[in-house]
């Protein structure tokens, strides 16, 4: 995250460069191998050669930074850091409400005006604010005209209102409500499996779905050695 330029783009502006939560560069790179396994297995498929794979974590970071990267790459512009605000797109950050954070995440000026009939601006039609480009020159104004109308509701109305109209919102959730979230959808994010004394072990599920072949449980992760044996010795 620190030699491939996340961090210079992560945290406030006039705060020390953050790392993301979680080791996503190692994410972010098993998940392009995963692909170059599948591109080399279908290329075998049809040749019946196989081939080296070759994955660093370096070279996935840069794929992986989108359009931090192309504004480098093709614009020569060197992204900072801009804490929750978008570099392109306004309004998108999170929001101060009458009760947690919404995040708002409008993306097209169609958005832009139902988010502002459902909270009871006219902000639409100024000059400052009718375009994306109008409210990315403008955004500080703007950010000051959003937070005194979002102070009126908690977060999760406004989240729950502004998504029936099709604008992308959502409270700031901690990890246990996420999870909570996920599940009120259908979506089944967790998995209950029984380790080798028959306790439950709770894990988050595989989130690929497929109709014919649904990813398997078969295990519960290995409890830590007791007593001096080894996962080795488990393995065996």
């Amino acid at each position: 995250q620190a030699v491939g330029g996340l961090m210079s783009i992560t945290g406030s502006p006039d705060g020390e460069p953050q790392k993301v939560g979680v080791a996503l560069v190692d994410v972010i790179a098993g998940l392009f191998c995963a692909t170059g396994i599948l591109a080399a297995v279908e290329h075998r498929n049809r040749s019946g050669r196989g081939q080296r794979l070759e994955i660093n974590l370096l070279s996935s970071l840069l794929a992986a930074l989108v359009n931090q990267a192309s504004a480098y790459t093709v614009a020569g512009v060197v992204p900072r850091r801009m804490g929750n605000a978008h570099p392109s797109i306004a309004p998108y950050e999170p929001y101060p409400t009458g009760e947690g954070e919404l995040v708002l995440a409008v993306g097209n000026d169609r958005q832009f005006a139902e988010l502002c009939r459902v909270i009871g601006v006219d902000l639409a039609e100024d000059e400052r604010f009718a375009t994306n480009a109008a409210r990315v020159e403008h955004r500080d104004e703007l950010r000051a005209e959003l937070v005194k109308a979002l102070a009126a509701k908690p977060a999760r109305e406004w989240a729950e209102r502004l998504n029936a109209v099709g604008v992308p919102a959502g409270e700031i959730k901690d990890i246990a409500a996420a999870f909570e979230f996920a599940d009120s959808l259908g979506l089944e994010p967790m998995v209950t499996l029984r380790d080798e004394e028959g306790n439950p072990v709770r894990l988050p599920s595989n989130p690929i779905r497929l109709s014919e072949t649904p990813p398997r449980y078969r295990s519960a992760p290995p409890a830590l050695p007791q007593r001096g044996e080894s996962v080795a010795w488990r393995e065996r």
